[in-house]
């Protein structure tokens, strides 16, 4: 890990800024931007218990940092704007503490800046955060917690027994939350109470499931060992591919997987195998077969999609 943040722009990358500040490596990255308008704000984490704001804008170059946050006693974890007020951003550290922050408190103010707190108290560290509407859910230890952040109070805890949450994704405007385990996938319908059967569907997998996506029309699902990843419709589970991470040229031996990022129909894998490491892109945008079940197509994997979980996001 590294102690500055390097931010590559405009669209052939030809322009890159580097911020630097942090005593320690950066841990996290909020997941989009803070403010509105034309002011916007950068804020990562770090070993060093910080958070740190910077300008993004172009002025600031020489001078991008605005304030540094104190308040944490341990490693930032997780970053993640409030979606109801964007000048709010939620921290969660490594144990299970979590603050709330007023980002545009003067910078003289910076002592006063934290405006709620609470602890999860939880049996692991934290996985993932999401923001939505006054709401934040955050999945530590076994167990997926929605905050509300007017009040600081736990609105609804979803609870997985005896199973460690390894990975987590969020749709809260579609009521589901995919958490990922030791052997398989839960996808859950949170409209439901705790005391209803709310599992929508349980997706096998052969390993661990640590990387992990969800969005409207499909579960996207990879385990470290198996090499390969697993796409399912969202709305029934179905298995509808397998994506191998192999080189497709020399495809002999077995290969790991390490990362993964999904964008609509774009999906890059990196890991390794016995030529070494591997990067992997595959693009299905301008695929002229759909994946078919019967001479029906069975999912929007393949098609243009016109998605945005957050109206300010642009992640499909």
């Amino acid at each position: 890990m590294d102690k500055e943040i390097r931010v590559k722009r405009g669209a052939a990358y030809g322009q890159s800024r580097c911020y630097k500040g942090h005593s320690g490596p950066v841990t996290a990255l909020a997941d989009k931007l803070l403010g509105d308008g034309e002011f916007k704000v950068l804020a990562t984490g770090s070993e060093d218990c910080t958070i740190r704001l910077w300008s993004v804008s172009t002025r600031a170059k020489k001078h991008p940092l605005i304030s540094t946050l104190h308040g944490h006693e341990k490693t930032l974890s997780l970053l993640s704007v409030a979606w109801h007020k964007p000048s709010l951003l939620v921290s969660i550290s490594k144990d299970t503490k979590v603050k709330v922050w007023d980002t545009m408190a003067p910078p003289s103010s910076v002592s006063s800046s934290c405006v709620g707190g609470t602890h999860l108290n939880s049996s692991g560290p934290p996985v993932a955060i999401k923001c939505y509407q006054s709401l934040c859910y955050i999945a530590a230890g076994s167990e997926v917690t929605a905050i509300d952040l007017r009040t600081m109070k736990k609105a609804s805890v979803l609870a997985l027994r005896n199973q460690r949450i390894l990975s987590c994704e969020m749709l809260p405007s579609e009521w589901l939350i995919c958490t990922g385990i030791k052997d398989k996938v839960l996808l859950w319908d949170i409209r439901k109470s705790q005391e209803l059967a709310n599992t929508v569907a349980e997706l096998h997998s052969d390993g661990p499931v640590a990387l992990l996506h969800l969005d409207p029309y499909k579960v996207v699902t990879g385990a470290p060992w198996d090499g390969q990843v697993h796409v399912w419709e969202t709305r029934t589970g179905h298995l509808v591919n397998t994506l191998s991470c192999n080189n497709p040229v020399k495809s002999a031996g077995r290969s790991t997987l390490s990362a993964m990022a999904v964008d609509g129909c774009r999906i890059i894998t990196t890991g390794s195998s016995t030529e070494g490491s591997l990067l992997h892109y595959q693009d299905f945008l301008r695929s002229s077969v759909p994946v078919a079940s019967s001479g029906k197509e069975v999912s929007k994997f393949w098609g243009p999609q016109e998605y945005d979980d957050e109206d300010s996001d642009d992640d499909h």
